[in-house]
Parts: structure tokens; sequence; C-alpha cells
């Protein structure tokens, strides 16, 4: 009878054993790829390294930042192109997807993977391609400027063009998923509300704003939030098409961050660069919750 009850007793043991086992390989995967680089990168941040020795130097890598112009300027690109970009997605996705959505466009599913297929494109090869499309010489948009005669743009070779030639392409590439999403919201509203405004005379245009925007809201603050830190993480497009250039007229924050890390071989000045960024997409995020969310 003891035999018995120690058997059922390590059997109870290892059921509420079982659960920790399940879950150890996330928690380890979690702890060494996520949880140790985080601290870590927090750690060399207040460190400096020299001739292979590394030594506490508490604030001076942030100090050093906030006294630094290419930081300043590399900020200020990526706001610029951040703040044209993201409402720029959001409302191309928004108007699109209440085109699909009002039945006046047949083959619906056709289009929506159409927009959305630039989402999941290479970024590399879409950026080649643009490469390729905005070249100032042999460019395909500067051929066909010229057969309207307006002159051939150096889309890649000025400052102002070179923001508006990222920005065409990080519109072009984030539009269609912005779309996917503002689509299935769409989808989720009720038509007894569309019905109701209609009897008491509610036009097309007083229905958008009056009950799709409204119902919309937690889905665009979603879209808002997302844009807003892809815009903040921009990389591929300027390093590829302009290399920060002309003058770090598009050098992103995310680019000095490489620079100083993988060219420099500066990773305390880049991790302290990281913790900057991440502190202002927070207070960005927080903002937006705080503005467009809902009280509740």
């Amino acid at each position: 009878m003891e035999k018995t009850n120690m058997g059922i007793h390590r059997l109870d043991v290892g059921k509420n054993h079982a659960p920790l086992v399940l879950l150890a390989p996330a928690v380890l995967f979690f702890s060494l790829f996520i949880a140790y680089p985080i601290v870590s990168s927090l750690l060399l941040s207040f460190q400096k390294s020299e001739a292979g020795q590394s030594s506490f130097v508490g604030f001076d890598n942030y100090l050093r930042l906030f006294q630094d112009p290419l930081f300043y300027e590399a900020m200020k690109n990526t706001l610029i192109i951040g703040v044209i970009q993201t409402p720029s997605v959001i409302i191309l996705g928004l108007l699109t997807a209440t085109l699909l959505n009002s039945g006046l466009i047949k083959l619906e599913n056709f289009f929506r993977l159409t927009y959305f297929t630039p989402a999941v494109t290479s970024l590399v090869g879409a950026s080649v391609i643009f490469l390729l499309l905005l070249n100032q010489d042999n460019g395909l948009i500067n051929f066909l400027l010229g057969l309207v005669g307006i002159d051939s743009i150096g889309w890649l070779n000025t400052p102002f063009w070179a923001k508006v030639s990222i920005i065409l392409q990080g519109t072009w590439r984030w539009a269609g998923y912005n779309m996917v999403i503002i689509l299935a919201g769409l989808q989720s509203i009720s038509k007894d509300l569309y019905e109701a405004a209609s009897i008491d005379g509610a036009t097309k245009i007083r229905q958008f704003f009056s009950i799709t925007i409204p119902q919309l809201r937690p889905v665009l603050l979603f879209c808002l939030i997302m844009s807003t830190i892809g815009s903040f993480q921009l990389f591929d497009e300027p390093y590829i098409l302009t290399n920060g250039g002309p003058v770090n007229a598009t050098t992103t924050i995310t680019m000095y961050l490489y620079e100083n890390g993988f060219q420099f071989f500066d990773f305390e000045y880049a991790s302290a660069i990281a913790y900057v960024l991440v502190g202002f997409i927070a207070i960005l995020t927080y903002l937006q919750f705080k503005l467009g969310g809902d009280k509740n």
C-alpha cells in the first residue's frame, strides 16, 4: 500500500513539473537571445574599450551622443522621412481598403494580394530595382519625364530628391501592408450601422467620417504605431540607394548606429545610440496611445 502511495505521489509530482519542462526551451531561448543581449548592451553603453580593456565610464557615451552633430543630423533625417511616410502609408492604405471594401471593384482577393506583395518582397531586391529606375542618366523615370519635356532629376544625387526617393520606396512597400490590416477592420464593422445611417439620410461621406473612422480607431492606432516604429528602423533603403548621402542627407539613426558599431567598432557608443532610440520610440508610442487610444 505504501509503495502504491509513493507511485501516485511521483505521478503527481511529474504532472506538476510537466508545464515547467515544456516551458524550459522557450525560457532558455528568451534568456539567451533576447534578455541577455538587452542587458548586455545596456551595460555596454556605460563602458569604454581602450587597448582591449573595458572600463566603466558612466554616462560619458550618452553625453558624447548629445554633443554629436551627426547624431542630430541622423535623427533629423529619420524624423523628416517618418513624418511624411507614416501618414502617407496609412492614408493610402485606408483609401485603398475602403475602395476594395465598397464592392465597386471585382477580384478583391487578386488586388489584395497584389497590393500586399511589396511588403513580402526582399528589401534588397526592391531597393536595387528602385536604384535602376531612379538612375539619373539611364533610369526609366527620367526617361519618361524626358518624353514630356521635363529635365532629368537627380533622384539620388541631391539631398531633397534623395529623401523623396526613400519616402517613395517606403510608401510603395508599406501602403499595402496597412491596407490589408485596415481592410480586415472594415469588414468587421456591422452593416447595421450603415443601414441605420442611410435611413437617417446620412451621405456616404458622412458615414465614412461618423461611422467608419471611429470604428477603425484601434486599427488605425495600431497601424500608426507600427509605421512609426518602422520609420525609425529604416536602414536598407537609404543604405542601398544612397549609402546615407549625399552629404549625410539620408543617413538615418539606424544607419548611424550601424556605422559606429560595425564600421568603427565602437560598440559602446552604438549601444548608447540604440538605447536613446528605444527611449524615443517608447515616448512617441506612449503619446500616440494617450492622444489616439481609447480612454478605457
